[in-house]
């Protein structure tokens, strides 16, 4: 069994998670005190009398069975226990990357937290995070902040906890980055670039400067978008932030929740009003609209920057 650090918990695991911290195990190597343990094991092809189903899960009270079809099997146990059993053939290094990421992310869910699809680096002592349809820059955009000396809280789930108190906590998710490798290029981080996501695409690890350890207020919320070419025609930068007020945010981060479709079978759609409304005591939920390319990084920043002085009233270090 190895040890982790994950979004708060301790994870206790025999299957190797990529990109993961490794944190102090007991003398034996055995699971100890984990929150979460991670296991081979024989997994159904299906729970008998389910309550709920959809193509590939299967839900019955606390169990939770997941099918990544051809890779891997999932029977998830209350936000405690997860066990995996590969499907034709499939390497455990191939299945992996599905167990650390739907498998943590769900059972995050089973544990009622608030879960976000989001990148998220500290800025003057809060947590800035970055959401996003998938594509829209979420990864470079944290890692980009990384470079420019904002430690990495979390490259894609950020956990969110305290949330009807003065100050929501986002927990540092303790896993490397995952970038392209034109992203890896672009951002000069081969130097740090390690192993690939998986075997068959051009998407690898990469160790951030520097991380957070201890949880961070959170401090502000910004929805990815790509600026329209219209007005990049005209000659503008393309560059806006945008203030949503508290309809429009909660729209936004129950839209960016991590599975969102489970979170409305579990029930938990409440967590996510109260984030929006916890960002909106704190910083606010912004649309940050700019060109999706590498060459307006610098500006972006710059603008974020000026942002958090002028409007925010935070200092732009990290």
């Amino acid at each position: 069994m190895a040890n982790y650090l994950i979004s708060g918990l301790r994870v206790a695991s025999d299957l190797a998670l990529p990109g993961a911290i490794h944190a102090a195990g007991s003398a034996d190597g055995s699971a100890g005190r984990a929150d979460l343990v991670i296991a081979a094991g024989p997994v159904p092809d299906s729970l008998a009398d389910a309550e709920q189903s959809g193509p590939n899960w299967q839900l019955q009270g606390e169990r939770f069975l997941l099918r990544v079809p051809g890779v891997v099997r999932m029977l998830l146990d209350g936000g405690r226990h997860i066990a995996w059993q590969c499907e034709s053939g499939t390497a455990p290094e191939d299945a992996a990357i599905f167990v650390a990421a739907s498998g943590i992310g769900l059972s995050l869910h089973q544990r009622g937290c608030a879960v976000l699809h989001a990148g998220a680096v500290a800025v003057d002592g809060r947590a800035v995070l970055f959401c996003g349809q998938s594509g829209a820059g979420k990864s470079t955009m944290a890692a980009a902040l990384a470079e420019r000396g904002h430690r990495l809280l979390a490259d894609d789930q950020c956990v969110l906890s305290d949330l009807q108190s003065p100050a929501v906590l986002v927990h540092p998710d303790g896993r490397a980055m995952k970038l392209w490798q034109q992203a890896i290029d672009r951002l000069d981080l081969a130097p740090r670039s390690g192993a690939a996501v998986r075997s068959q695409i051009r998407k690898f690890y990469v160790e951030p400067q520097a991380a957070a350890a201890a949880p961070l207020p959170l401090g502000a919320i910004y929805v990815l978008q790509e600026a329209r070419t219209p007005e990049l025609a005209r000659g503008g930068s393309g560059i806006s932030v945008e203030r949503l007020n508290l309809a429009d945010a909660a729209l936004e981060v129950g839209r960016n929740a991590y599975r969102p479709a489970m979170v409305r079978r579990l029930g938990q759609a409440g967590l996510y009003l109260q984030a929006a409304a916890g960002a909106a005591r704190a910083g606010g939920v912004y649309r940050l609209i700019r060109p999706l390319n590498y060459d307006a990084i610098d500006a972006v920043v710059a603008a974020l920057r000026a942002h958090w002085r002028d409007d925010c009233g935070w200092s732009s270090a990290a």
